[in-house]
């Protein structure tokens, strides 16, 4: 019997179509996923340093006009100042990069380090257009403006937000996979397809 499928599966390989190399370096690529490793290491990365430079008295009043000019937050400097409300703003990014390094582990880890993320990128994506000179005037030409450095500074969180949403894609459908698994049908459907081999 087994010889009899292995002559099956050798005979459908001969039927396949050469695959180029393109292909095969595209297929390489997808089975190693290493869109998800680049996203997730260097979201963990920033935001571990990020939120440690945020604990410091530079970290603080450097982010002083970008958070009291968000309608958003500007509440936070409000309540807690701006060296506590600094300090507290790194700790959450902190805690978001363990639970996003802890999610390669638990995937629902990374989910909510995920959602915690996108949340404070969505926030801070709003600052391009509430923190003043972010946007500035073209000389010579009314109505036209462009980003300074400040405003593409801000603008590369609208990139990490969509990165942080990936996040919490990848990390659901890890869960979501892991839970079938683990779950009566799953298992079940599973030695149905061992024994029909």
């Amino acid at each position: 019997m087994s010889q009899v499928m292995a002559r099956q599966k050798a005979g459908a390989e001969e039927q396949l179509p050469a695959i180029d190399r393109l292909t095969k370096i595209a297929v390489f690529t997808n089975d190693r996923n290493p869109p998800f490793l680049v996203i997730s290491t260097g979201m963990a990365a920033m935001l571990l340093w990020a939120g440690a430079y945020k604990m410091t008295a530079p970290g603080a009043e450097g982010i002083v006009p970008l958070v009291s000019n968000s309608p958003l937050i500007s509440w936070h400097f409000k309540l807690f100042g701006p060296y506590i409300g600094s300090d507290l703003i790194g700790l959450t990014e902190i805690v978001a990069a363990v639970l996003i390094i802890v999610g390669y582990l638990r995937p629902k880890a990374g989910i909510i380090g995920g959602l915690i993320a996108s949340l404070m990128f969505f926030i801070t994506s709003t600052m391009v257009m509430t923190t003043p000179g972010a946007l500035i005037s073209v000389p010579g030409i009314r109505g036209m403006k462009y980003m300074s450095f400040l405003g593409l500074f801000l603008f590369k969180d609208v990139i990490s937000f969509g990165a942080s949403l990936y996040l919490v894609t990848y990390f659901g459908q890890k869960a979501s996979g892991s839970e079938y698994k683990c779950s009566t049908y799953g298992r079940q459907l599973e030695k149905s397809q061992i024994r029909s081999s």
